[in-house]
């Protein structure tokens, strides 16, 4: 199928062309034409598969002929909302693109900055708006915000926003929106709280399901280095400069952690930044305009920044801390080998990581490489190994392996259950 058998609007086409868009993704091809219909649709789509062009360009198709070229007031049409500043700014450029040959307007709203453009801008009437849960309802208190006009819903990775905490606000930004509106809701993962919560806001929604989160693509060499917890960081240097690698997408699980990382390469004279929710938006800009513009050759994110990071040609991603939920690590590989392009994932597992290990090969069902050929290794599967991994007899030793492991299995449950 081509862009041009979708029935778009030659403004759009035009548009869509010159970004060299010719094929429609899988979930582009299927998700355009139910919105354009004017059906709710839960779509569930790993990151680097167009999702946002899945629903930007028929949103800006369909309010392309309601507002067309007249001067009517411009009234919020359109609302997406997406957990990160860094995903509603994708989001709100890509909105520019597709639509920069229609008399559509977009506005991109989110906290850490200064409230006073987006109200000026609010003022003036956009037909298009992009915002994090926070900022959205904070000027809607304060009289800023009118919702009434509105079409389209866009919920963006609702299974994000769930795990950040955002759910309660996602249900009183719905309640401000009317009945008969389009809602879309988009998310990497389908956990049971996010089935539930499309039955609460989506009336008989159309259902769009593109690489499943268990699959991982095939151009994307994944490999595994078991290795001392203490060690990750050299490793982390000895693979950099033995391995040549530059343009590094690295994974830390905590804000904290990403920092040391960084700390630690850059005293070996590796240029490396960390993105993450301390850092500010100006900073966090910065940061990764610097990456994609090769000037900083290592990039340390926690999974919510990493969000907001959209590089076709990212050659590798290395997991410094594995996630504790192994749909995380689909979604973090997913980073690279984008757009035809091929890619390598790198993984560390300590000891104390082995167990989320096993969980990642049985959702994957990929025999990752194993790589034995380095200084900071432990054997898995190993007599040694596996002796250590066993909970001591003594009641302090044993109580607090113990605790911890029934603590994540509890957290996990809340989080997804």
């Amino acid at each position: 199928m081509l862009f041009e058998d979708l029935s778009l609007s030659k403004s759009i086409q035009k548009a869509v062309f010159e970004e060299g868009y010719l094929n429609p993704t899988p979930i582009q091809e299927q998700s355009i034409p139910i919105v354009l219909a004017g059906r709710d649709l839960i779509g569930c789509a790993q990151t680097g598969t167009g999702k946002t062009a899945a629903f930007a360009i028929p949103i800006i198709h369909q309010l392309h002929r309601i507002v067309g070229s007249t001067k009517k007031a411009k009234v919020i049409r359109a609302l997406i909302v997406t957990p990160t500043r860094e995903l509603a700014v994708q989001i709100g450029q890509s909105f520019d693109t597709y639509a920069k040959y229609t008399n559509l307007t977009q506005l991109t709203i989110f906290g850490g900055v200064s409230q006073n453009p987006q109200v000026d801008a609010l003022k003036n009437g956009v037909d298009i708006l992009v915002a994090t849960p926070g900022r959205l309802l904070d000027l809607q208190k304060q009289g800023f915000l009118d919702l009434d006009h509105l079409h389209t819903l866009v919920l963006d990775e609702a299974d994000q926003m769930l795990d950040m905490g955002f759910i309660n606000d996602v249900k009183k930004i719905v309640k401000l929106t009317p009945k008969n509106r389009q809602t879309l809701l988009f998310s990497a993962t389908m956990p049971i709280a996010i089935r539930e919560l499309a039955e609460m806001f989506l009336q008989d929604p159309a259902k769009v399901e593109v690489s499943p989160v268990s699959s991982t693509a095939e151009n994307v060499e994944q490999r595994v280095y078991f290795v001392e917890k203490t060690e990750k960081r050299n490793l982390l240097y000895h693979l950099i400069k033995n391995e040549d690698l530059s343009n590094v997408l690295v994974f830390s699980r905590t804000k904290h952690g990403a920092d040391n990382v960084v700390k630690a390469l850059r005293k070996k004279d590796i240029p490396a930044e960390a993105i993450h929710g301390d850092k500010s938006q100006n900073a966090r800009q910065r940061v990764l305009d610097a990456f994609k513009n090769k000037e900083v050759g290592v990039l340390v994110a926690t999974d919510i920044a990493a969000r907001g990071i959209d590089i076709d040609q990212l050659p590798f991603v290395i997991n410094f801390d594995l996630p504790n939920i192994p749909e995380t690590y689909v979604h973090r590989i997913g980073r690279t080998g984008r757009a035809g392009n091929g890619g390598v994932a790198i993984s560390f597992c300590s000891k104390d990581e082995h167990g989320y290990w096993k969980d990642i090969q049985k959702l994957i069902k990929v025999d990752v490489k194993t790589i034995t050929d380095h200084p900071y290794q432990w054997h898995a599967g190993s007599p040694e190994a596996a002796a250590e991994e066993k909970p001591k007899n003594s009641n302090r030793s044993g109580g607090a392996h113990k605790s911890r492991k029934s603590n994540a299995s509890k957290q996990n449950k809340k989080r997804w259950y």
